[in-house]
């Protein structure tokens, strides 16, 4: 995991902080995905997916303040970044086909319950 490999460099003194902070930020967008998989209802699956889009929201604000203290460079940052952004677009193009699934079924559904 190159969250891991970046954040093992800095500072000892960031251990219990912003090294902590990145890298449970970072599991967590993984678990929620992994997590929404294992839900049964189209708006639980969501839920849980906007969680883990606000999870990338914030380990992209902590290596916002690694790269402030100089813990990353640009480069790398940059490149974390650039990664996180097309996570968070597949995320959310695949939250709205979810959504659009879901009301597709919903419509089916008062089509078949009025006849």
């Amino acid at each position: 995991m190159k969250i891991y490999e970046a954040t093992r460099n800095f500072p000892q003194e960031e251990r219990f902080g912003l090294i902590s902070d990145i890298r449970r930020s970072a599991n967590s967008i993984i678990a929620n995905i992994a997590e929404s998989h294992g839900r049964y209802y189209y708006l639980d699956k969501i839920r849980v997916l906007y969680i883990a889009r606000g999870e990338i929201e914030e380990v992209s604000s902590h290596l916002a303040v690694a790269t402030g203290l100089q813990y990353l460079s640009i480069a790398e940052s940059t490149d974390f970044l650039q990664e996180y952004e097309g996570l968070q677009l597949g995320l959310n193009d695949f939250i709205a086909s979810l959504l659009h699934q879901s009301t597709a079924i919903k419509k089916s559904s008062k089509k078949n319950n009025s006849q």
